[in-house]
């Protein structure tokens, strides 16, 4: 039994769906307007503007390569709200807008579709209160969404009590809105979205060791807990991905 389900997990590594796929169907061919780039908000939501990180990470290419890894250690040094802004842009900024729902990111996605929200569980960065916030990419903006009371506590709950997102400045959470690239691929969709998130926590790593910061990813969660402390719906949208931010004890 264990074998079959392995074999069954297997075929979603293989490019096996998109010859069964018609993508005369898609709703892209069908000439369905595709949805926007990133999720709506209200005129009157709370959004921060991110500065300008000017000459942030300083460190050369093959440098931040070499050096890569996993820090799950944090001291209590904040992390700066200009650094937070290099980081955001380094992982999902936008280049150049193209269209409703096309847009040249830092990161390549299939079909320049950009399936991923980042969310941000902040704890200890400078400027910003303790809570969740999102991510406007177009706009270079965090748009504030609630405090939780705990919030590391309950994030280290989510993550099926790994300590060390309590002990980080922030935790990026990437989620998906699968529909994003389903309207261009429909069931070849799935596979594309968890190679997307891989190019964006790379970016992550190397921006993180750039600026002297540690970042560890993150695969292991509880779905609906996480999903449940973003507050998101689990079918139009759900965590995909995670990394902790902090200041490492060592650069």
């Amino acid at each position: 039994m264990e074998k079959d389900i392995l074999r069954q997990y297997r075929e979603f590594l293989k490019d096996s769906i998109r010859k069964a796929v018609d993508f005369s169907q898609t709703d892209q061919s069908r000439g369905i307007a595709p949805p926007p780039i990133e999720k709506p908000f209200r005129p009157d939501a709370k959004r921060i503007n991110l500065p300008p990180f000017g000459d942030i990470g300083k460190m050369d290419l093959p440098s931040a390569i070499g050096l890569r890894e996993s820090r799950r250690s944090y001291i209590s040094d904040p992390l700066s709200l200009a650094e937070l802004s290099f980081l955001l842009w380094s992982t999902q900024g936008v280049r150049k807008k193209l269209d409703s729902g096309h847009a040249l990111r830092t990161v390549p996605s299939a079909g320049c579709r950009h399936a991923l929200e980042t969310y941000l569980c902040v704890l200890n960065v400078q400027g910003l209160n303790v809570g969740i916030y999102r991510y406007l990419p177009l706009e270079h903006q965090l748009l504030y969404e609630f405090s939780e009371e705990d919030l590391g506590r309950k994030i280290v709950r989510a993550v099926l009590g790994q300590p060390y997102p309590a002990e980080a400045a922030v935790t990026f959470i990437w989620t998906a809105v699968p529909y994003r690239m389903e309207w261009r691929y429909g069931l070849a969709a799935h596979k594309v979205i968890a190679l997307d998130a891989g190019h964006v926590c790379q970016n992550l790593y190397l921006s993180c060791q750039a600026i002297g910061a540690g970042t560890c990813a993150i695969a292991a969660y509880d779905q609906e807990g996480i999903d449940r402390l973003l507050r998101i719906d689990s079918e139009e949208e759900f965590t995909i991905y995670l990394a902790t931010v902090g200041k490492p004890p060592y650069r």
